[in-house]
């Protein structure tokens, strides 16, 4: 099994709507930093602009549950549930404190820079993914 990585988010007036409820798009900026902060974390910087790569979402299937709220503290997991020679995919849940507010399933496409066409993920990082999987 692959770790769960782990990005406490603070939520501020921006990340609401009037009534101090976390607008529903916030969730999938919150748990877009927390796959960048885990690729990051087992070594994988990849927003270099001389990739020939790029990594999209190919699919969200987001569930809320509670609503978030001014000044609450979150939690938001990130962890590789299945890695295919051009995918990724992430189980992502969101928490305060114990309670679950929000939980997805986000596939990520490896795709060639210039064609927008599907390619293989970059070794370097299956690499590290193959290693942290087995520590």
């Amino acid at each position: 099994m692959y770790p769960t990585f782990t990005l406490p988010i603070r939520i501020y007036i921006e990340d609401t709507d009037a009534a101090g409820i976390v607008y529903y798009v916030n969730y999938l900026k919150f748990m877009e930093r927390a796959r960048t902060e885990y690729l990051r974390d087992i070594g994988f910087g990849h927003y270099l602009l001389t990739e020939d790569y790029l990594f999209v979402v190919r699919k969200a299937d987001i569930r809320y549950k509670q609503p978030a709220k001014m000044d609450d503290l979150l939690s938001v997991s990130a962890q590789i549930i299945k890695l295919g020679k051009a995918s990724l995919q992430f189980k992502q849940t969101l928490t305060r404190d114990d309670l679950i507010l929000c939980e997805a399933t986000i596939d990520i496409a490896c795709v060639d820079k210039q064609n927008l066409k599907p390619c293989a993920l970059p070794s370097r990082l299956t690499d590290l993914l193959l290693a942290s999987h087995y520590e």
